[in-house]
């Protein structure tokens, strides 16, 4: 990768460089995702908010609010905004920003919606917790620009103690939807994350990876190959910045950019108390469609996907092409019926079946006989027995007929 330095960057982002230095400050003072001082950026803007947390005053008219004295408090002191984005730009990445064009503004905005006074979404019988609130900014590195999403975006989610029926699931249906030039989003994990980047990249599709440790670990370990690569062919980005470690809270937190930048959330397996489930449930709350693989009821690692197939807005699929049918334009990219054997009775009317029915498979019948056993109108029962004839269906022997098999 090229190497750059942070004055670089400003020159191949359109955002001036001291935004830039103060959402990447900001970024790391206060952990994600920090909706006070998010409201406090928003009202006064990114680089008068950072000199006010720096500042810290408690009183005075240049006090910081409390609620983002707390949520910068431990943090605020450090300052190495020049640094990460020299590292950033060195890995070829650039920090997306709401001053940026390519910050998908649409797809976010419904977070902070969402999000109650609290941070909170509340769903009956599972709460959403830790809040909902829009990143400060994104690191990212790859080609993949984030300024179309959700559109044919689709997050595809799942355990990562997979069985293999998941993990096909994940692969082949990620492939087909990334032929049919769906991006396919998910957290590079194991099991499920891994196999859905994998099935998109497999067929030269588009894939995103959102991580929840900075720009510059790959996590789990096993994976950096994987997300090396979608590095350089689809986009690799995270609202942590450089060196921060993954954590559960992090997975947990991140799950909400997996569903917001999707048009829709497909949960392949999950158990009933799950980070897959907290996905779904924030991509409902965002009002984004949430589809179910249904899998076996002995499987704990599908009782999560049957409880939330229970929920109104939920909805089961079978196939790839449900999943373009839930997330298309109303109306587009209708799944077709599953293909069905041909069957040389099909298209018989009513009469010509019961005729058939009425013949016993090793015994002839007299036209009599038949009208007898099939309550058809003897007058009808010859013409049916002709058109059973000609498809091969019957045969008869003497004034009698007989049953061949379909």
């Amino acid at each position: 990768m090229s190497t750059t330095t942070a004055t670089d960057a400003a020159v191949v982002s359109p955002v001036p460089i001291e935004v830039l230095r103060a959402r990447a400050y900001l970024s790391r003072v206060a952990e994600p995702p920090a909706p006070a001082l998010g409201a406090l950026v928003e009202a006064i803007g990114p680089v008068d908010a950072a000199q006010l947390v720096r500042e810290g005053a408690a009183d005075g008219p240049h006090a910081l609010p409390p609620a983002v004295a707390a949520e910068t408090a431990a943090r605020r002191g450090t300052d190495r905004a020049a640094a990460d984005l020299a590292l950033l730009a060195a890995r070829g990445g650039r920090l997306i920003v709401p001053e940026d064009p390519e910050w998908p503004a649409a797809a976010l905005a419904g977070l902070g919606v969402a999000a109650g006074p609290d941070g909170t979404v509340g769903l009956e019988g599972a709460p959403v917790r830790d809040g909902l609130a829009v990143p400060l900014a994104l690191w990212a590195c790859g080609p993949r620009r984030l300024d179309d999403a959700p559109r044919r975006w689709v997050g595809m989610v799942g355990a990562r103690a997979a069985g293999e029926y998941g993990l096909w699931v994940a692969r082949d249906w990620s492939a087909e939807l990334a032929d049919h030039g769906v991006t396919v989003v998910s957290g590079a994990a194991l099991g499920v994350d891994g196999a859905a980047h994998r099935g998109a990249l497999a067929v030269g599709g588009r894939t995103v990876a959102v991580l929840a440790c900075g720009i510059d670990r790959s996590y789990p370990p096993t994976h950096a190959t994987l997300i090396d690569h979608i590095a350089r062919t689809g986009l690799v980005l995270t609202e942590y910045p450089p060196g921060a470690t993954p954590a559960r809270h992090r997975f947990l937190v991140r799950n909400r950019l997996v569903a917001a930048l999707s048009a829709g959330t497909l949960v392949v397996e999950a158990a009933a108390r799950s980070g897959a489930m907290r996905t779904a449930l924030v991509a409902e709350a965002l009002g984004r469609a949430v589809m179910v693989v249904p899998g076996p009821v002995t499987s704990a690692l599908s009782l999560g996907c049957h409880e939330l197939a229970r929920r109104p807005a939920v909805s089961v699929v079978g196939r790839a092409a449900h999943v373009l049918e839930e997330v298309g334009p109303v109306g587009e990219a209708l799944a077709p019926p599953p293909a069905t054997p041909y069957r040389p009775t099909d298209g018989l009317d009513a009469g010509a079946l019961r005729v058939r029915e009425a013949l016993p498979l090793r015994a002839a019948r007299t036209p009599e006989r038949l009208a007898h056993d099939s309550g058809v109108d003897p007058a009808e029962v010859v013409g049916h027995l002709w058109v059973l004839a000609a498809r091969g269906l019957v045969v008869e022997e003497n004034g009698r007929w007989r049953r061949r098999p379909a």
